[in-house]
């Protein structure tokens, strides 16, 4: 009998985390009845498979997923959407910075009808200046130039119904930003207000690089405006460069001897064109580069190991 309920949870070296995950989170579930957790290694080079695999052993309602090597958070959450069986599904981090304990009221609002009810930061708890501001901003600016309207301070923490869950699944997109995907698909959705704790244990994994990579994901993903700045600089280039040939003809024949005519004017203008046409060939690879990706057509993950589930496969 499939479960009313699926847990997808990413998990990337949280040896120190699993364990204390594992004892809050099977509370929730008992209080929701018919319910699967499915962990996600995402090659952790820890004991964390270790730890999933006791944990199958004790518990039948764990089933793990294990990637062949570490393909990065967005897949991970793929991967386990792939194989949930629920009809209401939660995905949440294993670094318990998502609370368990607010997940019945995410099942309260699913079970009045929303489609889509996810975790809206309200707080970051000791969490500095330098990682909140920079996602503030980047919240912001996505609403702006997204094509589709994707809620503030909001992550993948969320429950999905089964259509939704079922839409994301037949997308066939590589470069993946999961929590845009869900707004894109639109539906009934809503919000569930939560402070986020600290990490409970390890090391933060969205490393800054990580984190950049992600926001350009978003950005390229859900956006076309890159592109249109791209257009309006070299209009801007254009116009510029008309002016200035209006002026040095001016000055040519007007002012001869002026001295914004010589060497330093020709190496501005140079300099300015030069920018212009690197910032433009570079969000023009950016775009590119995702052509690429999609065209080869490889799987998206690769899986090593598989339990808990009557369909074991080695990829996807």
């Amino acid at each position: 009998m499939n479960p009313t309920y699926s847990l997808v949870i990413p998990v990337y070296n949280e040896e120190n985390s699993i364990l204390e995950l594992y004892r809050r989170i099977s509370i929730v579930m008992d209080q929701l009845g018919e319910v699967e957790l499915i962990l996600v290694n995402d090659g952790s080079c820890d004991r964390s498979l270790e730890l999933m695999r006791d944990l199958h052993q004790k518990d039948p309602r764990v089933c793990y997923l294990s990637l062949s090597r570490n393909f990065g958070h967005q897949i991970a959450v793929t991967a386990g959407l792939n194989f949930v069986r629920g009809q209401g599904i939660i995905v949440l981090d294993a670094d318990l910075q998502d609370p368990p304990e607010i997940i019945p009221v995410l099942v309260e609002k699913w079970q009045q009808g929303y489609q889509i009810v996810y975790a809206q930061r309200t707080q970051r708890r000791r969490e500095s200046w330098l990682k909140r501001f920079p996602a503030y901003l980047f919240y912001r600016l996505l609403r702006r130039l997204a094509n589709v309207e994707i809620p503030l301070d909001t992550g993948d923490f969320c429950l999905m119904d089964r259509r939704v869950v079922d839409v994301l699944n037949a997308m066939p997109e590589r470069n993946r930003y999961v929590r845009g995907l869900r707004s894109w698909v639109g539906l009934r959705q809503t919000s569930v207000s939560y402070v986020r704790d600290p990490r409970f244990a390890g090391e933060i994994k969205y490393t800054i690089r990580k984190s950049l990579a992600l926001a350009v994901d978003a950005l390229v993903s859900f956006s076309k405006v890159p592109l249109r700045i791209a257009t309006y600089l070299g209009l801007l280039a254009t116009a510029i460069a008309l002016l200035m040939a209006g002026l040095v003809l001016y000055w040519r024949i007007f002012e001869p001897n002026s001295p914004v005519t010589g060497f330093a004017t020709i190496m501005i203008a140079i300099f300015f064109l030069g920018a212009v046409q690197l910032v433009s060939i570079g969000i023009l690879g950016e775009y590119v580069g995702r052509i690429y990706e999609e065209v080869k057509g490889r799987p998206l993950y690769v899986l090593s190991e598989v339990r808990g589930f009557v369909e074991e496969g080695v990829s996807k």
